[in-house]
């Protein structure tokens, strides 16, 4: 193809063989595919990695990212820029890449020198605001984008407001196989004289095979000689998780329908040749998934392409693939539907010859070397508006143009300051101090950072990530006296409690933790327990008298909203909270001193973070008003001549007739202020924002007072204070658990996209 020597060398991004999914599959064929068609082209892949071992790859893939490593991505854009590709295809689902919604695939579009095609494999109906957010960014940053269905085209229109003329619809493609009679390959398979039905794909509950199995009774009874073959392995992640209890739960079900001699489990994931055998020995093929936001089935494309019939729910690929009789659509999870359509099909000899007829003639457009001449066409597109040249990518390697470099993830601190029991509170330098025990504040940030940390993907291995959460949740668990509704929060090293109940303060940070698993959790089990407490711990709150426990809680509750977001009984108690802020206010604030209280004490910001917050979820501006009117004033009274954060002492707080105190410098204050303002920037999108947080957070690498670090690079651990003269040289778990709170919420905003070049 003349037209394909604009290309000399074409990348794509993507998984990729031998990771098991379809998407690494789909980019090695549409990869190799490209090749045949344009082989003077140079194409190579930059492969994503689930694994810190990788994988064993061909010759193909050059390059290799970390899908949970942010730098990763910014490395792979250095790459690509390096190697002068002249083309990034990139494949896009939601769950390949790291970050908040897939959100680290930014990284790289951000910085690369090419033209961008994308084609999206998901295209959500009723995204998440994350989920739109990404999307829209990605539509922005590609210069064009493919989906594989009409249906797709239309959302990203209606939903995404994507200009209709910067989408190509370019079916999936397909292996060229013949038009033949199922016998022809049954009997390799022991299946000579029976009817197949098939299902194929990574197993998981969302195929909805169970649907199938239960139609299997009926279809059996007119057509004794069938059998339902079910082929693939289940889908790795699932299997980490939850082992084979999918798999196992569909043959028991068989089993207890009478139909374990008419169903096969095939549990491997298989070679293309050895697919297109077993398609060939299929007569029926079955898609029941359960979920009608579907856009693209590979499997589907697969099969109807080699001319079978199919019996498939109404998920949005099918309808598009089957309309006009071209197959047959059945509703979700109606097994007796599920029968009544193969039963038809298996009735009516000549309908089905002309169903498979049909789709084998479409199915020509959907062969690899046809779908390879469409992407090239759209590669040709995608490049017209392109007048940035790969060989210019030192010009935005400025400071100003670069993203915040963040110091790497290091845990190993937190890691020695845990047991099998919680986080030891403090520490005799770098060694955990056993002799003061532990206490539920922090137990709950830890809680907390192990929650952000899987929410964003984090470094700990999984085995490690699940022992230090539950331990955490166990903790808080534990701590909680079901007798009077209140969390203790001192036990010695021997695992004896030191009170009934703990101040108000620690009370409320417990509800703010375990309000963050209710509402971040991916372990159903740890959600629900969190959950549990937080509905247990929450009603004596509105008795406390403290602002910062009305803001902990505050803060709890939104993260429990996520959970349950129509709680009327949470909402009320959100409102109670509120209006006692907001008469501290009334009372105690003026012009000259626009704060809650005549002193300024310890983890102010949270108010400020706790008014802003509910402000905009209660739709009350007045609200919203005062949080960032208090944030401002605390961001002038925190700040040096110099220009770097100081925050309140704890040697004297700040009494408004009185001197503040400037030392002794706490780490939470400073994570508050990060806290506090992320928030005010997510809502406002306004730069003075994120910029001051930015100077809260650099107050531990060195921009404060002295001048001096006080996060250890080596052990991962954070100083307990900034005193006068000196540091302290303690690194006890609150100081560590704030300085990495605040590194997991400065990697978020980093993620986090606007709708920005």
């Amino acid at each position: 193809m003349s037209k394909a020597l604009r290309f000399q060398r074409i990348a794509f991004l993507g998984n990729y063989p031998p990771r098991l999914c379809g998407i690494a599959t789909f980019t090695q064929d549409l990869c190799e595919a490209i090749a045949r068609e344009a082989p003077e082209a140079d194409c190579f892949v930059s492969s994503v990695n689930d694994r810190a071992e990788g994988y064993v790859y061909s010759p193909r893939v050059r390059y290799e990212l970390a899908e949970k490593d942010l730098d990763s991505y910014r490395r792979a854009a250095d790459y690509l820029n390096f190697h002068r590709a002249d083309m990034l295809c990139v494949q896009h689902e939601y769950g390949i890449y790291g970050g908040i919604s897939g959100s680290h695939l930014m990284a790289l579009l951000k910085e690369i020198r090419m033209p961008v095609v994308t084609t999206l494999h998901t295209v959500l109906v009723d995204p998440s605001g994350m989920q739109k957010q990404v999307l829209q960014e990605l539509a922005m940053r590609s210069d064009r984008l493919v989906v594989m269905a009409q249906k797709g085209a239309s959302i990203l229109q209606e939903v995404y407001q994507v200009a209709a003329n910067k989408i190509d619809v370019i079916p999936h493609g397909i292996p060229n196989l013949p038009f033949c009679d199922s016998s022809v390959f049954k009997e390799q398979f022991g299946v000579a004289e029976r009817t197949v039905l098939l299902t194929f794909g990574l197993l998981g509950p969302g195929k909805g095979i169970e649907y199938a199995i239960q139609a299997l009774p009926e279809i059996v009874k007119h057509h004794p000689n069938v059998v339902y073959l079910v082929l693939g392995a289940t889908h790795p992640h699932l299997l980490a998780r939850e082992g084979e209890r999918y798999r196992l739960s569909l043959e028991r079900l068989a089993e207890e329908l009478g139909m374990k001699d008419h169903v096969i489990f095939y549990n491997r994931f298989v070679a293309q040749a050895d697919l297109n055998e077993f398609i060939g020995a299929t007569d029926v093929y079955l898609t029941p998934y359960l979920h009608e936001a579907q856009i693209t089935s590979g499997t589907l494309a697969y099969v109807f392409g080699a001319g079978k019939a199919v019996v498939s729910t109404r998920y949005w690929h099918a309808q598009e693939l089957l309309a006009e009789g071209r197959g047959v659509l059945v509703g979700f999870r109606d097994a007796q539907a599920i029968a009544d359509g193969v039963l038809h099909l298996l009735e009516e000899k000549e309908r089905m010859e002309k169903i498979r007829s049909d789709a084998y003639q479409i199915g020509q457009e959907m062969r690899w070397p046809a779908v390879a001449r469409r992407y090239l066409e759209t590669f040709e597109r995608a490049s017209v508006d392109r007048s940035a040249s790969p060989h210019q990518a030192f010009s935005q390697w400025a400071l100003g143009s670069r993203p915040y470099t963040l110091p790497p993830l290091q845990l190993k601190h937190i890691r020695h300051m845990s047991d099998g029991t919680g986080i030891f509170q403090h520490a005799i330098f770098t060694v955990p101090n056993f002799h003061e025990g532990y206490c539920v504040d922090d137990n709950a940030r830890a809680f907390i950072l192990c929650n952000l940390l899987d929410e964003l993907g984090g470094q700990m291995t999984a085995e490690s990530y699940d022992v230090l959460t539950t331990t955490y949740l166990a903790f808080l668990a534990a701590s909680l006296n079901y007798q009077i509704g209140r969390f203790r929060n001192f036990m010695n090293f021997s695992r004896e409690w030191l009170e009934d109940s703990g101040s108000e303060d620690s009370h409320a940070r417990a509800l703010w933790a375990v309000g963050t698993g209710a509402g971040r959790s991916r372990n159903e089990g740890r959600k629900r327990l969190a959950a549990q407490l937080f509905e247990r711990g929450l009603p004596v709150v509105e008795s406390f008298t403290s602002p910062r426990s009305w803001s902990f809680a505050l803060l709890g509750i939104h993260e429990y909203l996520r959970y349950q977001p129509g709680d009327v009984g949470v909402m009320r108690m959100r409102e109670v909270l509120v209006d006692k802020l907001l008469h501290l206010w009334q009372v105690c604030s003026s012009e000259n001193w626009p704060w809650f209280e005549p002193i300024v004490t310890y983890d102010n910001a949270r108010i400020s973070q706790a008014l802003i917050l509910s402000g905009t979820w209660m739709s009350r501006p007045d609200v919203c008003e005062i949080g960032f009117a208090s944030l401002r004033w605390l961001t002038s009274i925190q700040k040096t001549q110099s220009g770097c954060f100081r925050p309140i002492g704890n040697n004297g707080f700040y009494h408004s007739e009185g001197a503040r105190a400037d030392f002794d410098q706490q780490p939470v204050e400073a994570q508050a202020m990060v806290s506090a303002c992320l928030e005010a920037y997510y809502i406002t999108h306004d730069s003075l924002w994120k910029n001051e947080a930015k100077r809260a957070f650099e107050w531990f690498l060195g921009r404060n007072d002295l001048g001096v670090t006080l996060y250890d690079f080596t052990s991962g651990g954070c100083s307990d204070g900034l005193h006068e003269t000196h540091v302290s040289e303690n690194q006890g778990a609150e100081s560590t658990l704030a300085f990495h709170l605040s590194l997991a919420e400065m990697t978020q905003a980093e993620n986090i996209i606007y709708h920005t070049p």
